[in-house]
């Protein structure tokens, strides 16, 4: 009989990060090294991508979104590393300009989508 894990019935998070069933690419720089990588989960704080290439905690990254919404580039900190599943970064810096456009790809992802209607 397989026991089921129970998370932690709380988050140290300050805003909650929403899934992104959708495609949210990014092109990111960690540690002199480039890569490309799925956004997993979101939020104005900061998002999991998915990775199999360990970064060090602590360790400073620039990213560029690959979206529709318009330019996003931020630069970020690894906060959390899952071996072989990806890594937790933690927002820095965002330009005002491109900010918007952040809020606007959370808009779109977390909206749910409407079903088409029966005429």
């Amino acid at each position: 009989m397989a026991a089921a894990q129970v998370g932690p019935l709380y988050s140290r998070r300050m805003v909650s990060r929403i899934e992104t069933h959708e495609h949210v690419w990014v092109c990111w720089l960690c540690e002199g090294i480039e890569d490309v990588s799925r956004v997993c989960d979101l939020s104005v704080g900061g998002l999991f991508l998915s990775t199999s290439v360990p970064r060090k905690l602590g360790a400073r990254a620039k990213i560029d979104f690959l979206v529709p919404e318009g330019q996003i580039r931020a630069e970020a900190v690894v906060q959390h590393q899952v071996p072989n599943g990806g890594l937790g970064l933690k927002f820095t810096a965002i330009t005002d300009q491109d900010c918007p456009h952040l809020i606007a790809l959370i808009n779109r992802i977390g909206t749910p989508p409407t079903p088409p209607r029966a005429n």
